[in-house]
């Protein structure tokens, strides 16, 4: 049946006030005066409208990381690395969204795997004058400004086919906030997003695009402590042996190389300065995953019979360079449109069925591809610390915790494993909806 076209909405005014109208203008100029409206600009300079009438949250929050200037790491359309809704796609699939919309809780989950720092408030963990404290400071969000002498805010509503800005009474706001969200069972509210002092990944990051990645979650996090703490275990390949021999199918799509891709241009091959720093730095870094002593622990242990008794069938498959580029992660790049069939393994370059021909990225270091040595190194040292308190050997848990610390390493590295460390937590956070109401609290 035919739907009867809408076009926008009446703004309902008062309480609102139309931001172009002569009153909020006035309110602008105000609140510029008192010291309220600092996000105002980064965020009018991103403002968009959301493409799809539940894109509400993914429009929102594609808006708050390109006005932080958080780089995606991954291109957007042509050679441009920008975030857009399209590629919010980590916590929860795009077509569900489409449908049903994104829970508070995910938008938390999507802001974190995005690389920003968040601090989420549901209106049962704060009040009425922390919100109102929060707007004022200047912090990015989808609040534009506040305006003290009325106690009124800005909202940039990126549903502009409904609604232009406008000043709303923050209490009305918070009253608005403060009511149940039927598709999860908890309370709304508001979180505060900015940019973090690190880069996001850049040797590896988690992906949660699999359907299995719930499962190995789940196995990390909450079965091996449960497998140690069962087991007689006398040294550290018995360890080992309990973590990589029991690890779910699809393990290594879960756990990503970030690889990075770049048109190969016509006038020429050489690589630009930032691509340069960033592989200088890669290089670097994994350098510093194989010097650490449990990277030779790790290797021993994939080059003996003890690996092969009961092996994992994610440990049996060989990584390739194109198994890397045809199945980048959430945080790699984005193979040309997305179609990534067809390639030649070579050393740097993977050629698609046409004519296009695009470089990937890898340091000189890797030779063809980053070893399963390395990434499982990485994966143990990602493990909450609490991991291994169930060992009963003592000498063997002193053993193991030296190995596993990352206290001593160097911070290019400490930045890296924290970096995979906060991303499990959040995806084990985000496992189950009823984990939604832990969103607030802040990550280990």
């Amino acid at each position: 049946m035919a739907m009867a076209g809408l076009y926008r909405r009446i703004l309902p005014s008062p309480p609102a006030i139309d931001f172009a109208s002569p009153e909020g203008k006035q309110l602008f100029i105000e609140a510029i005066q008192g010291g309220t409206m600092e996000g105002f600009f980064k965020l009018i300079s991103y403002f968009q409208t959301q493409s799809e009438p539940a894109y509400c949250g993914l429009a929102t929050l594609a808006m708050v990381l390109n006005a932080l200037s958080i780089d995606p790491g991954r291109k957007w359309k042509g050679p441009w690395r920008w975030f857009d809704e399209s590629m919010l796609d980590c916590c929860e699939p795009l077509e569900k969204v489409k449908a049903e919309g994104i829970s508070f809780g995910k938008v938390v989950c999507l802001a974190h795997c995005s690389g920003a720092k968040v601090e989420a408030f549901r209106t049962n963990q704060s009040n009425i004058d922390d919100f109102r404290k929060h707007t004022g400071s200047g912090h990015f969000s989808p609040i534009g400004g506040y305006h003290a002498g009325r106690d009124m805010v800005l909202v940039l509503d990126v549903a502009r086919f409904k609604y232009p800005p406008h000043w709303v009474p923050l209490t009305l706001l918070w009253e608005a906030m403060d009511t149940i969200d039927d598709s999860s069972g908890f309370r709304r509210g508001f979180m505060l997003i900015s940019r973090l002092h690190r880069s996001p990944a850049l040797l590896y990051t988690l992906s949660c695009k699999h359907e299995s990645w719930i499962k190995i979650a789940e196995y990390l996090v909450e079965d091996v402590p449960k497998l140690l703490s069962c087991k007689d275990v006398k040294d550290v390949k018995d360890v080992l042996a309990i973590v990589f021999n029991s690890l779910p199918s699809k393990f290594l799509e879960f756990i990503k190389w970030v690889a990075e891709v770049r048109r190969r241009e016509d006038a020429g091959q050489t690589l630009s300065p930032e691509e340069k720093e960033r592989l200088g730095v890669k290089e670097e870094i994994l350098k510093q995953v194989q010097e650490i002593r449990l990277h030779k622990h790790v290797t021993d242990f994939l080059l003996t019979g003890k690996s092969r008794e009961k092996e994992s069938p994610c440990l049996r498959k060989e990584s390739c360079l194109t198994d890397i580029a045809d199945s980048l992660c959430c945080q790699g790049a984005v193979f040309l449109e997305g179609n990534s069939n067809g390639f030649c393994c070579q050393k740097t370059c993977v050629k698609s069925n046409g004519d296009v021909q695009v470089d990937v990225l890898v340091p000189s270091s890797l030779e063809m591809h980053p070893a399963t040595n390395d990434v499982l190194t990485v994966l143990l040292l990602a493990l909450p610390p609490q991991t291994w308190f169930g060992i009963k050997h003592e000498k063997l848990l002193q053993d193991i915790s030296s190995l596993v610390s990352i206290d001593s390493l160097p911070t290019l590295l400490q930045e890296e494993i924290m970096h995979l460390r906060g991303q499990l937590y959040i995806l084990k956070r985000c496992k189950d909806e009823e984990t939604e109401e832990d969103f607030g609290a802040p990550l280990i």
